[in-house]
């Protein structure tokens, strides 16, 4: 009799390691057979080559089909739109990647550093406030950092009033649960409402915003409906924070977990945080299912035949701890050079977001080691556990002390 595949969510003993078991498959073969979240059956990617086969191979769409039994991942509102045809995807991808690039683009990154250095330097300050009256109290870094900074930077370039964080944050949690159900589908109306009346706005007074840009675009395209402007500016709102913010949690848990590491980061932070962000995106693992995939057409992979309209998981986090791509694939080690972790995918489908990404993370940390050279973990940072339960994973508490 033959075993169960296993089911997604894995489970992890922390938030800095992976779940064995994504190991245990690696060693076993490049692609194995699970159960999603939801309950259907699926592919798992977990070796470095096949996954960057799979995620330029364009016999894959990214979303579900839209046919009886199609499996499903999960119940999370991010994962129950059914896809386009093919060449409607492939349209919509294509008129994204034009209208977004300019606003995303490393140059302008760059320029925007000043203003986030800005930002990161009032969530430090709100931070050392907060611990002002008891310097024995423990700090919240996500609370006071890792959250709130990318979200500013997010709301800012889209032209979000920032106010409104505590809103998106609650609607990003609820559309991000993996059994959110219709609690998430209220949220995702929610998001998307609030996203459209602030469009309106905008079309009586643009700005100079991505929003805005937008909908220039949308003015004339007649083809490009409502709908579709409401759901690319909630996803650009929701994946320009869910993740960097993650990864800033996990980057200081890195840091901090060895003194060694905090103290030759601390000792120049301007100097060595492009190569330790690179380690930090490599090592860090947010998130338990990796990206989705479903083919187009009969695809043979690695030996084995994924039939038209099965789901194929690329476990990310799996392939960039891959012995056959990375020597001592579980040390983090910021000399590592070269350093081609799958962090933001790979192929016509690469994150449009990793410039901004990458440069908040390189700020975040520069700036908080920088204010406190002296930063440590007030639990073992093996004791914190990362949201299996949501998309993107991540952490809810990483108490500090200087």
């Amino acid at each position: 009799m033959t075993a169960p595949a296993p089911q997604l969510p894995f489970e992890r003993p922390n938030a800095l390691d992976l779940a064995p078991l994504l190991a245990r498959l690696r060693e076993e073969g490049p692609i194995a057979r699970v159960t999603t979240p939801a309950g259907d059956p699926a592919w798992l990617v977990t070796r470095y080559e096949e996954a960057r086969e799979i995620l330029s191979d364009t016999r894959f769409s990214r979303l579900r089909p839209d046919t009886e039994g199609a499996p499903r991942i999960s119940s999370s509102a991010l994962h129950t739109r059914p896809a386009p045809s093919p060449e409607e995807e492939d349209r919509e991808h294509t008129r994204m990647r034009r209208m977004l690039a300019p606003a995303f683009s490393a140059p302008r990154m760059r320029r925007l550093g000043e203003r986030i250095g800005e930002l990161a330097a009032s969530c430090l300050d709100a931070m050392d406030e907060e611990r002002s009256g008891d310097p024995r109290r423990a700090v919240n870094l996500h609370d006071h950092l890792s959250f709130p900074l990318p979200v500013m930077v997010i709301c800012e370039l889209l032209g979000v009033p920032v106010e409104d964080r505590g809103l998106l944050r609650g609607w990003s949690e609820r559309i991000a649960a993996l059994y959110g159900g219709a609690d998430g589908a209220a949220a995702m109306a929610e998001f998307e409402a609030y996203v459209s009346a602030i469009a309106e706005e905008k079309r009586k007074r643009p700005g100079q915003d991505v929003i805005s840009d937008i909908l220039a675009v949308q003015a004339q395209d007649p083809s490009f409906t409502e709908e579709e402007m409401a759901r690319l500016a909630v996803g650009l709102l929701f994946a320009g924070h869910e993740t960097t913010s993650a990864r800033i949690d996990l980057g200081v848990l890195f840091l901090l977990s060895d003194t060694g590491r905090r103290d030759r980061f601390a000792a120049d932070p301007e100097g060595s945080a492009r190569a330790t962000v690179e380690e930090v995106l490599r090592m860090a693992a947010p998130g338990a299912l990796g990206l989705t995939r479903y083919a187009r057409e009969d695809v043979t992979l690695a030996g084995t035949a994924i039939e038209k309209g099965e789901a194929v998981l690329v476990a990310i986090n799996a392939a960039n701890r891959d012995g056959r791509a990375f020597e001592e694939p579980d040390a983090f080690d910021p000399s590592r050079s070269p350093n081609a972790h799958l962090a933001f995918g790979h192929g016509g489908h690469y994150c449009i977001g990793n410039a901004l990404a990458r440069t908040e993370m390189q700020i975040a940390l520069t700036a908080l080691f920088r204010r406190f050279p002296g930063l440590r973990l007030a639990v073992d940072a093996h004791s914190l556990r990362d949201h299996s339960e949501r998309l993107a994973g991540g952490l809810g508490e990483v108490p500090v002390l200087w």
